[in-house]
């Protein structure tokens, strides 16, 4: 085996990080001047020195990065940590893809041997610009460990968010939060039931009321609007009272803004120490209360939209059992079809009976057949999200010959070749003629691009991984071909990769036709 160099990785631009680390210490220093001869905000100057200080210690972590590899094993520095991980404690690395806002950010994730992952400071790729350059150093770093440790993967394995290794730690987030919500809404709907009762039961105050002072009654009070104001967008309407008696302004609807006029006299409801009520000669406006309902409805859509994450770690774990780091997952899109499906008979439910819904034989045949139907839907869910490992193809008599009617099945060959430039084909037409790559579903091979059939060769049919890029859809399978030396890889459904496989080898001919092996 050739000889392969030692790696030392340095961030790029370093200059330039310096240079900003130096800015930020000059900018502490100005903002420190300022404030102490007693400039305060805002204060252009110190507003600017203090931006560039946030921004020194981040440019100094950045700048103080670094990776060692050679023959004993992986070294990195940062400014709060330093790691040692020698190859024999390495068991593979990979491409570990952050999303940030319109980018992706490729790291190396190394996987250690006991289970627990690491991801290097460098090298690092922030746009496809430098795409190549990251390549080319994660390359390097693995022919070291193939030559000093033992690596588990001969390809380079690529964790994407659709992958089993990506991580489930803002999905757990998110699960815990909704929940923490939903929880909260559902211990709020007795007291805004018991608010929405009271104020429906409340009736004028009299000599007679019992105790008026404590506000269960209503009471009412004469006042002259002596201005509106209707606030733009989501900004609050407010009424304005003449003499600030009872109150100088209440907040109110857009509508009730505009319902009123500068003059005109009303007559105010007041209940529980606020005004509930406007009420003049030509308009009425009346504060609407959260009822129990709403509240229930808003704890139920917390805790549905709880089930989407929640679904993403079933299907992780589901799937992290026996499939490698770097296999797609299969879309929990089925089981946000059943929790949508589950909202149509709940929420309604929620709205009208939120307090007792199954105080009824009405409600509990409601919630029954519910009940019912949301784990008919869990159950068909729970079987489309299966991991379906590539299997037998379908009999010959699926199978199209040249004779036979064109059939267009939806496909994608990966990588760039004679017969699919920058990746422009969608689907591959069988029947009518040579299995062809087209950029349409049909009908017509306007555009087709006739497959070599000669030259490939089916090596293996495998499930998606992150390396095939998210174009693929989570549910095909990939097939890897062996064009005249040059791999090739082609994405279909499973059942239309099989019956292209199949046309492939019958166009090639029964002495050249190849065995896909799973």
């Amino acid at each position: 085996m050739a000889d392969t160099p030692d790696l030392t990785l340095n961030p790029r631009n370093r200059r330039a990080l310096w240079c900003s680390v130096a800015l930020g210490a000059a900018g502490a220093g100005l903002a420190a001047v300022r404030l102490a001869h007693g400039a305060g905000f805002p204060d252009p100057a110190a507003a600017v020195g203090l931006l560039l200080a946030v921004l020194g210690p981040v440019c100094l972590y950045a700048a103080t990065a670094r990776v060692n590899a050679d023959a004993h094993g992986l070294r990195s520095w940062t400014l709060l940590r330093r790691r040692n991980m020698p190859w024999s404690d390495v068991a593979d690395l990979r491409t570990y893809v952050q999303y940030g806002r319109n980018q992706e950010i490729h790291r190396v994730s190394v996987l250690l041997r006991d289970g627990r992952t690491r991801r290097l400071p460098l090298p690092i790729s922030v746009s496809s610009a430098d795409r190549t350059v990251f390549d080319a150093k994660l390359h390097a770093l693995r022919a070291l460990h193939r030559r000093h440790g033992g690596p588990e993967s001969s390809h380079v394995p690529v964790l994407t968010y659709r992958t089993v290794g990506h991580g489930s730690a803002v999905s757990w987030v998110l699960c815990v939060l909704l929940l923490t919500g939903a929880g909260l809404a559902a211990w709020f709907v007795p007291v805004a039931t018991s608010q929405e009762r009271a104020w429906a039961a409340s009736v004028p105050c009299t000599a007679g009321t019992p105790a008026p002072e404590s506000g269960e009654c209503r009471s009412t009070r004469s006042a002259v609007i002596a201005g509106t104001e209707v606030g733009r967008g989501k900004r609050n309407s407010w009424l304005f009272f003449a003499g600030g008696r009872p109150l100088e302004r209440l907040g109110v609807s857009k509508e009730g803004a505009r319902g009123f006029h500068p003059g005109d006299g009303v007559e105010l409801t007041l209940w529980r120490g606020r005004v509930r009520e406007v009420t003049g000669e030509h308009h009425e406006w009346r504060e609407r209360f959260t009822g129990g309902g709403d509240v229930a409805v808003i704890a139920a859509g917390c805790a549905l939209a709880a089930g989407y994450p929640g679904a993403r770690i079933l299907l992780r774990g589901r799937g992290g059992r026996r499939l490698p780091d770097d296999e797609v997952l299969p879309s929990a899109l089925p089981f946000a079809a059943a929790l949508a499906g589950t909202a149509v008979w709940l929420l309604p439910l929620c709205h009208l009976h939120p307090t007792d819904p199954l105080g009824s034989p009405a409600t509990l045949m409601w919630a029954g057949s519910g009940t019912v139907a949301t784990l008919g839907m869990f159950a068909w869910a729970w079987h489309t999200t299966r991991v379906r490992t590539p299997g037998d193809a379908p009999g010959p008599g699926d199978e199209p010959s040249h004779g036979a009617a064109e059939r267009f099945l939806a496909a994608r060959f990966l990588d760039h070749t004679d017969y699919n430039p920058n990746g422009f084909g969608t689907h591959v037409v069988l029947g009518g003629g040579p299995p062809a790559v087209t950029p349409h579903p049909g009908p017509g091979r306007f555009a087709a691009r006739q497959i070599p059939v000669e030259r490939l060769t089916v090596t293996r049919v495998r499930r998606v991984r992150g390396s095939d890029g998210d174009a693929v859809r989570r549910d095909w399978h990939v097939a890897e071909l062996d064009d005249a030396g040059t791999p090739v890889r082609l994405a279909a459904a499973p059942d239309d990769l099989a019956r292209i496989i199949r046309e492939l080898e019958r166009s090639r001919g029964p002495h050249h036709a190849g065995r896909a092996r799973p």
